[in-house]
């Protein structure tokens, strides 16, 4: 049971508190049963930078990287087993959990190599592989929403994958994003698959939204465009929040909803908070709505556990004064367009070099443990 009584309360108020890390570490040291004992904390996300930053502390990993060593193995087959058998491990430290909630929770995110991101068969044939190789029905793979990868997500779900599907900034994107859920769930159903097993979330990225948008309000300059600072993020999640309430009161989904399937929960991501001169838990307290995921690192979530607020479900109903806030940044001059292909293209690229760090530490690491480097 938790002890704390602002997380105890967040996630009363529908909210499933994942944390947005994932190390070796954790794991051994009991953190993570800790998390899931005292904390409320429900599911667990990683991706690239995430197991770039686990792996450069080699110490939990170094039985593991001198057998590689040992044997000859390729840097891509060492990357492989480490970051499966993290998630692996990490889903079995779950697996109450997911019982618990039906399925619902639980979860544990693995993300395809995001320089297959532009790769529609690449993707679709690396997340076959992963859930093969992973073996734990609480997995879900994470597939970016770029363009190439909503038919991966439709195809992947239909082979009866879970699926998280990342980077997505616009609302547009998400829908296309909602119906590739649809239509592979559809798909997963023809196919045979048990619909009840499985699960998807789609993770709408927040705190980004805010730091492109506040760059251009401050080149712009003038007062109205300096006003509205701190607004696009939250204005963007409250859209995305109405358009799945949307999608999910069709007829199209009550069909899926009668065969067992779940609702793809849109998922709170990106949510410490970048800019210092807004409160640390500003993407949780204003994102309180039933029905939602907020996976945020151990910093945002302490910070919460400290002296977060909630105020009641802080999203629905919010839509009309959400588009007002994009007209008022259209009106100073925002290109809301651009700067969700900037931040699509950043964040492809941002995984793409933490992949690249992540292969680097660990050749680095099978170098020094070589039988030639030890002679």
């Amino acid at each position: 049971m938790a002890t704390n009584t602002p997380l105890a309360d967040l996630s009363a108020a529908g909210v499933s508190i994942w944390l947005d890390d994932l190390s070796r570490q954790r794991i051994e040291s009991g953190n993570l049963s800790s998390l899931i004992e005292d904390d409320e904390v429900v599911g667990v996300t990683s991706n690239p930078t995430i197991f770039a930053s686990a792996f450069a502390d080699a110490d939990h990993y170094a039985e593991d990287l001198d057998g590689f060593a040992a044997r000859g193995a390729s840097v891509e087959d060492a990357i492989r087993e480490l970051t499966t058998e993290d998630v692996r491990r990490a889903c079995d430290v779950f697996r109450g959990v997911w019982q618990r909630t039906g399925g619902v929770d639980g979860r544990v995110s693995l993300e395809v190599d995001p320089g297959k991101a532009h790769d529609t068969e690449a993707t679709v044939a690396e997340a076959a592989d992963l859930w093969k190789t992973v073996d734990r029905p609480n997995l879900m793979i994470k597939i970016p929403a770029t363009r190439e990868g909503i038919p991966a997500i439709t195809r992947t779900l239909a082979q009866g994958i879970s699926v998280n599907v990342t980077l997505i900034f616009s609302v547009d994107r998400y829908r296309e994003v909602m119906d590739a859920y649809l239509t592979g769930m559809e798909q997963a159903r023809a196919n045979g698959h048990d619909l009840t097993g499985m699960a998807s979330v789609a993770s709408f990225f927040v705190s980004r939204v805010d730091s492109e948008v506040d760059k251009r309000l401050d080149a712009i300059g003038t007062e109205a465009a300096l006003n509205l600072r701190g607004t696009a993020a939250i204005a963007n999640a409250r859209l995305a929040y109405a358009a799945f309430l949307e999608v999910f009161g069709t007829e199209r989904w009550a069909s899926l909803k009668g065969a067992g399937a779940k609702p793809q929960r849109p998922l709170w991501a990106s949510t410490g908070v970048k800019n210092k001169a807004y409160p640390d838990t500003l993407y949780v307290t204003e994102l309180v709505a039933p029905n939602t995921v907020n996976t945020m690192p151990e910093a945002t979530l302490r910070a919460f556990a400290d002296h977060g607020e909630l105020h009641g479900d802080a999203v629905s109903g919010t839509e009309e004064a959400a588009r007002e806030v994009f007209a008022s940044l259209a009106h100073v001059g925002i290109d809301v367009d651009d700067v969700y292909q900037v931040l699509e293209d950043e964040g492809v690229k941002k995984f793409d070099d933490s992949w690249a760090e992540l292969t680097e530490t660990v050749s680095d690491q099978l170098s020094r443990r070589s039988p030639e480097q030890a002679k």
